[in-house]
């Protein structure tokens, strides 16, 4: 497992992917099943593993999280740098401090929460951690109202972030004053797009951010890498036709849900059997599993035709 500090180097270096934690029939993590979809995004060039919403680390049992991350350790590639997620609550994270600095992971992703915030309590609860765990943190700002770039700006100067995931949807991508403002405060380098593939050619190319998040990346790792490459040569032609692949899948996510649906994507393509969901959450209705199903092989049979894109 890569520990190295992470830098703009790092977050240019792959897709950040974010993929759904596989878990046995009673709910216990499923040691076989995870590593069979680290390695599919190994084998496409994604050395980047970030557990958050999409493996529904929200609500892990804290009684489990010292599991999680073992497990997590023992299926990394030697390259493969995982950033695990705290939180979303102020006493939970501090708690996962403690168990975290038992680890080498370098840096863990703090969740957000839309209630009981406010912008300065979010600074100090940020300031908080990196404190007790003794290494930075992944900020992930997701709303507006959320922190505003005055708080943000102080965490960056002191040290306190490896780097902003920014996952604000918009109407127009392109439009967004908030964004805007946090790349001239804090600069573009350790911000990355945490949307997917979708919005990622507009935030990389209009705004520099430093790379991107993707779920989707988990049906078609290669695919999604070559759309970050052909970014990065500024081959926008390229990354637009390939960005418009992943359209059918991410539609799914927008109108059912997007953790749910690529929880149930992963598993109907054959990458590997995630099984059930926790609570909170539910399971995809069934009437919507044949699209679901259709979409994820789709995406997974355009990377193999179209291997060596970009």
């Amino acid at each position: 497992m890569n520990t190295d500090a992470i830098t703009s180097e790092t977050l240019g270096s792959s897709v950040v992917s974010v993929p759904p934690l596989a878990r046995n029939a009673d709910f216990s993590l499923n040691r076989d099943e995870n590593a069979k979809i680290v390695d599919h995004l190994a084998a496409g060039g994604v050395t980047t593993v970030l557990y958050g919403g999409n493996a529904v680390l929200y609500h892990v049992a804290l009684s489990e999280y010292a599991e999680l991350l073992e497990l997590l350790q023992e299926i990394a590639h030697g390259d493969t740098l995982v950033i695990p997620s705290v939180g979303p609550a102020y006493g939970t994270m501090l708690d996962q401090a403690d168990i975290l600095r038992e680890f080498s992971f370098p840096t863990a992703m703090i969740l957000p929460t839309r209630d009981v915030v406010t912008s300065q309590g979010v600074q100090a609860a940020v300031r908080k951690f990196v404190e007790e765990f003794g290494r930075p943190a992944v900020l992930y700002i997701k709303q507006d109202g959320y922190i505003e770039v005055e708080d943000v700006k102080p965490l960056m100067n002191d040290g306190l972030l490896s780097f902003i995931k920014y996952a604000t949807v918009r109407e127009s991508t392109a439009d967004d004053g908030y964004l805007r403002r946090l790349v001239d405060t804090v600069g573009p380098e350790r911000i990355i797009s945490g949307i997917g593939e979708q919005p990622a050619i507009v935030h990389l190319r209009d705004f520099g951010l430093a790379g991107f998040t993707s779920g989707c990346v988990c049906v078609a790792p290669r695919l999604s890498t070559d759309m970050l490459n052909a970014l990065q040569e500024g081959d926008y032609e390229t990354a637009e036709r390939i960005r418009t692949i992943f359209e059918p899948l991410e539609d799914l996510r927008n109108s059912i849900n997007p953790i749910r649906v690529l929880h149930t994507a992963v598993a109907l393509a054959g990458i590997a059997k995630t099984g059930p969901i926790i609570p909170l959450l539910s399971e995809v209705d069934a009437a919507d599993r044949p699209g679901i199903e259709a979409a994820a092989k789709e995406l997974l049979a355009a990377q193999e035709q179209s291997a060596g894109v970009a």
